[in-house]
């Protein structure tokens, strides 16, 4: 079975979800203690989809985030490279489509929101691609991204580096027809930016407002942002 190098090109992250893909709602809630559940809960407040809006859900995955977006009354588009990944979600009941985030095939300002929940660092170019989501959200839109994160108090930090992404590893391997791609995802984590780096990441992009809120002592992080209505970044982050 194959594992994405940190390099990720598209071609091997996409191979690498497709090999996982059968087990991986599986795998996912038994690896997070079933808190992947709360962690889409408050995503999706933080979303704040209505009704009537277009919603873009990235990186969608098995489309679990996406149904739980759609429970708004919004619409909700999952989107992913997987199709692996997309075809183990045929059941759940919301619209997908095959799709690379960083050549979107959508037109400008075509969302009212986007988001994306454990997938960006999977990106073969962060900037990029926030900058290609940025081209399809409509001005005034909204960006909220669900990832992995650095917990900020010392203790909690240390322990998470030393033994939570080496369990990432060892419950792949109980729980995945792939236990190599959960090593390339403990090494992904490992290599992802803390709060403050990716929400500069975000900023420089051109989104604006930018902030965040920490998730189980901040092992996972909220960032939201918005769509400038005109030029000019300006970051304000909190934590």
């Amino acid at each position: 079975m194959s594992r994405a190098s940190l390099e990720k090109d598209p071609r091997e992250v996409a191979a690498m979800f497709d090999g996982v893909a059968s087990g991986y709602d599986r795998a996912n809630s038994f690896m997070t203690f079933g808190l992947d559940r709360r962690w889409r809960t408050i995503t999706a407040r933080a979303l704040d989809a209505r009704p009537g809006e277009k919603v873009l859900d990235l990186a969608a995955g098995t489309r679990v985030s996406t149904r739980e977006y759609a429970r708004s009354g919004a619409w909700c588009l999952a989107a992913d490279f997987s199709l692996g990944m997309l075809r183990s979600g045929r059941h759940r009941d919301v619209p997908a489509v095959a799709a690379d985030a960083m050549h979107l095939p959508f037109a400008n300002g075509s969302f009212d929101a986007a988001t994306i929940s454990f997938g960006i660092r999977n990106f073969v170019d962060t900037k990029a691609a926030l900058v290609e989501i940025s081209r399809v959200v409509r001005p005034g839109g909204r960006l909220v991204i669900c990832e992995l994160s650095t917990p900020g108090f010392g203790p909690i930090r240390f322990l998470y580096r030393k033994f939570f992404r080496r369990a990432m590893t060892l419950l792949g391997k109980v729980t995945s027809s792939n236990p190599a791609a959960y090593e390339y995802l403990s090494e992904s984590a490992a290599a992802w930016p803390n709060q403050h780096a990716f929400a500069e990441i975000i900023a420089a992009a051109g989104w604006q407002r930018v902030e965040w809120l920490n998730l189980t002592f901040g092992v996972v992080a909220i960032h939201r942002a918005v769509k400038p209505s005109s030029a000019g970044p300006d970051l304000n982050s909190t934590s």
